[in-house]
């Protein structure tokens, strides 16, 4: 495999990770405002990333279980 076609391949990965994050953090923004504001208020970003991959988690385990 050369360098060009990973490279490409890699740069496919990270986009679909980044674009799947994005989604998830926009889906928090409109169904959990609540965690996310508080979240931005104190500056700790746990509760977030906590509800983060339970979001990641069931849209995951939708798409599983219609497969």
């Amino acid at each position: 495999m050369s360098f060009a076609r990973l490279s490409l391949s890699l740069a496919a990965v990270i986009g679909v990770i980044a674009t799947a994050l994005a989604g998830a953090t926009i889906w928090l923004l409109i169904t959990q405002p609540v965690t996310v504001a508080d979240a931005v208020a104190t500056g700790e970003v746990s509760p977030l990333m906590r509800a983060l991959a339970g979001a990641l988690y069931n849209a995951l385990e939708g798409v599983v279980k219609y497969l």
